[in-house]
């Protein structure tokens, strides 16, 4: 969404010729939150899943099951770079680096990636037996100053790492696994950087998926203020508690495992939290789920008691969330959000991308799309915000349209996506009245367009309009002229920053 200018200069701007170019560039408001454009920057791709995504100190790193990247715009095959598994980029300018170490081994693939705090150590979780050509189990830290496996962090883990959190002083995974270094941790465990495993014990039994009957810790977000840990997964029963008295979602103190906030009726049966992160007042989630009656939307609440802000409705397994200047970015393949305010109802089409109010779950006219893709086909998986750029990645081949394969960015400009002009019709009207009509055109990042209507190639109006793709209505225009005099109209549109064609020219008829 982007800052609208004044009728008066892009009516200038129409006068001068410029009808199809940018007319300058900036940040939207829209009830008070900031959402970035819906043009992706030109960004290199992948040869197969993105499952994760992390940022440190200047490069965004990229994990995943996949064997090469491509140049932006290149076709599979052109250009490539072998990468196996894992990929490092230039935050800003979205090039590659040369750090890329393999990950091989075991099912190879990398499912969870997070930065030490002070972003020297890049924490990889996944399933694989060697890192960098180092012997490694299931997990692995990569020293972001050299690019070299680092030499403390080598735990001995029994299968699968799918989520990472890091304090200070700790390192929190979560997975599939029962055991780490020899001792019982079953799907959830803490270590210290050096390895050493903490007391830190939680009993995570049962699963809430009814199709995956094996439990698992999916996302993981600490909270070192608050001496808490939440975690989200697929289960039923932490640390022996009654059935479905902890389901999918729970938080634990941050150094025994006790259960600290249960969040009762968070999340209903047959679903389970795949994203988890917190803004160190808040924490917002992201779930998916099988069969009717299921959560597979987005929810919020408050760290320090657990109160749920807000949870809205929308299906559609959603895989990633990140905050940013008060919206809400989500990856998942949306849909029948018609009961969350600013939603669509249920159409053929899913939206994979979507920005929310924070403060409310409003779902804010932002719309860059991508396709569901390869493997689950879902679509996104993983979103990370480095430098006011929005990373994503996924299983998508496709971003608004057009040919990407697993990553791409969006960021506060440039704007350079101009609305479609619709098509107009006319009308002979009563005596010295022509009737004007057409259905308004949408923008992928603004919800508000103005028409400019022009009369034998002279400005006559402008008229604004609310507008969604789901909700285009039809909009008109009466012009009192000579009685039957015959005129030509053309119209074009603009979002505030850039302006489309001219539509036309129609003639029409006053009537007599």
């Amino acid at each position: 969404m982007r800052r609208r200018r004044t009728v008066t200069t892009l009516l200038a701007a129409a006068v001068l010729g410029l009808s199809s170019t940018a007319l300058g560039a900036g940040p939207a408001q829209a009830a008070g939150e900031t959402t970035l454009t819906a043009d992706p920057l030109e960004t290199w791709q992948t040869d197969g899943v993105v499952w994760a995504l992390a940022y440190a100190r200047g490069v965004v790193y990229v994990g995943g099951s996949f064997e090469h990247i491509r140049p932006p715009g290149a076709a599979p095959g052109a250009g490539e770079l072998p990468r196996k598994n894992f990929a490092a980029f230039d935050a800003v300018t979205g090039e590659p680096l040369p750090c890329a170490p393999e990950f091989t081994g075991g099912v190879e693939t990398v499912r969870a990636l997070k930065p030490s705090p002070d972003g020297s150590l890049l924490y990889i979780g996944g399933s694989f037996g060697s890192a960098g050509g180092v012997g490694r189990s299931n997990t692995a830290a990569l020293n972001t100053g050299d690019c070299t496996i680092g030499s403390d962090w080598k735990p001995v883990v029994s299968s699968t790492v799918r989520a990472i959190d890091v304090t200070d002083d700790t390192v929190y995974i979560g997975g599939q696994f029962t055991t780490v270094q020899g001792r019982t941790r079953e799907r959830v465990a803490a270590l210290a950087p050096d390895s050493t495993l903490l007391p830190f014990d939680v009993t995570v039994r049962g699963s809430s998926i009814s199709n995956d009957p094996i439990p698992g810790i999916n996302a993981i977000t600490a909270v070192p203020h608050l001496n808490k840990v939440i975690i989200g997964g697929r289960f039923t029963s932490i640390n022996g508690s009654l059935l479905n008295s902890v389901h999918a979602l729970v938080g634990l103190d941050a150094a025994t495992g006790r259960i600290t906030d249960r969040f009762t009726g968070w999340i209903p049966r047959k679903s389970a939290v795949k994203s988890l992160v917190n803004d160190g007042t808040n924490f917002y989630l992201g779930a998916e789920g099988t069969g009717g009656g299921v959560f597979d939307g987005r929810a919020a609440g408050r760290l320090s008691d657990g109160a749920m802000l807000w949870k809205d409705t929308c299906l559609g397994a959603t895989q990633a969330v990140v905050p940013h200047r008060g919206v809400l970015y989500s990856g998942s393949h949306a849909h029948n959000c018609g009961d969350t305010p600013g939603g669509f109802p249920e159409h053929r089409n899913r939206q994979h991308l979507l920005a929310q109010s924070i403060s409310d779950e409003t779902i804010l006219p932002w719309f860059p799309d991508t396709n569901d893709g390869i493997g689950e086909q879902i679509g996104p998986r993983a979103m990370v915000m480095a430098d006011e750029i929005l990373w994503t990645g996924g299983e998508f081949t496709t971003v608004n349209e057009k040919p990407q394969q697993g990553l791409t960015r969006f960021a506060a400009g440039p704007d350079t996506g101009a609305p479609q002009v619709p098509l107009m019709s006319g009308a002979t009207g009563d005596r010295g009245k022509i009737e004007l009509g057409w259905k308004a055109s949408w923008d992928r990042d603004d919800g508000n367009l103005t028409y400019l209507l022009y009369r034998d190639g002279v400005y006559l109006t402008s008229i604004e309009q609310d507008s969604r793709y789901w909700d285009r209505p039809m909009m008109g225009y009466t012009d009192t002229v000579e009685p039957g005099a015959t005129h030509r109209y053309s119209l074009e549109v603009t979002d505030g920053t850039n302006l489309s064609g001219r539509n036309g020219p129609v003639y029409v008829t006053a009537g007599s």
